[in-house]
């Protein structure tokens, strides 16, 4: 469904994408995981046919983004990270609006608002105005809009930014319903881990490049055993320190020492009794997306 080919954009002498290349299945959730400034908003608008690639290219539903842009905009929702609602208005009347750019009137048109209103579970908020509603509801009417044409394809960049946890698990349900009713296929960029762990895979964006990309378990089990997290004073110090004793290459980042080893209990013991006095807090868990980032990149996801 989506195709990148060798993508790379630069703005004068810097490079924001450096020959990026995968592809989205159709039906998938595929995410774009990285810090800010690591290239996802750059890809997220080449993709939306808002910027013309440097080199290379995507193709979405069999069209150039560059050389096709009115036929990939036909088949593809965007829901931007800065919302477009216009507050002053009700959810219908947004709807209406939107339906309206698209060429849609009378009878189809309000079937397609009531069936995108019923899909975002929002028909009950139909006269409500867009300004007395939650940061939730109106990412969900941002969506509603966006299925308004029937696109195959939803890109999301950022869409949970700003929302509690209980908001973002929420709109991923309703994400997640789109997939499996309606057969959407949809691309995501984040930098919240919880929301990538829903995704069917995704690649990790480092300053403008992939390290790496799959599913999230898959990702996840490139790291052996445990991590354990050890905060100290100097970690520079306690990294070589654990690295000439054991033999292994913990990570300092932050004022923390990440080390990744099976049995993290047992190691726990021995580390903190071989310094004593160097280590303030002690922390264990399994391998997360960020441990892989990190793993890979030498830097935080934050």
């Amino acid at each position: 469904m989506i195709q990148v080919q060798n993508l790379t954009h630069r703005y004068g002498d810097r490079v924001a994408l450096a020959n990026v290349a995968f592809e989205v299945k159709k039906g998938e959730i595929f995410g774009l995981l990285g810090p800010n400034g690591g290239g996802k908003s750059t890809l997220f608008r080449i993709l939306s046919t808002m910027m013309v690639p440097t080199e290379g290219r995507a193709v979405i539903a069999g069209h150039d983004v560059a050389r096709e842009p009115a036929a990939v905009r036909r088949d593809v929702g965007v829901v931007f990270q800065s919302q477009s609602l216009d507050k002053a208005l009700t959810v219908e009347e947004n709807l209406r609006a939107q339906g309206h750019l698209h060429g849609l009137s009378g009878a189809e048109l309000r079937d397609r608002m009531a069936r995108a209103m019923d899909r975002l579970g929002i028909e009950d908020r139909r006269k409500d105005l867009v300004e007395t509603l939650s940061g939730g509801l109106r990412r969900r009417v941002e969506i509603a809009k966006a299925l308004l044409h029937r696109p195959q394809v939803l890109l999301m960049d950022e869409a949970s930014t700003g929302l509690d946890p209980a908001a973002r698990r929420d709109l991923s349900r309703h994400v997640e319903t789109l997939r499996t009713d309606d057969g959407v296929t949809i691309l995501l960029t984040t930098h919240i881990l919880e929301e990538a762990d829903r995704c069917d895979r995704l690649v990790l964006l480092h300053q403008g490049k992939i390290v790496v990309a799959g599913s999230p378990g898959e990702l996840r089990s490139r790291i052996g055993g445990d991590v354990v997290v050890l905060e100290s004073t100097d970690p520079q110090a306690l990294a070589a320190g654990i690295e000439q004793r054991f033999g292994i290459r913990p990570t300092a980042l932050d004022g923390r020492v990440r080390v990744e080893i099976p049995n993290g209990h047992r190691f726990i013991a021995e580390v903190v009794e071989a310094f004593p006095g160097a280590i303030e807090s002690v922390g264990l868990h399994k391998p997360t997306l960020e441990d892989v980032f990190v793993r890979e990149t030498g830097a935080s996801i934050e």
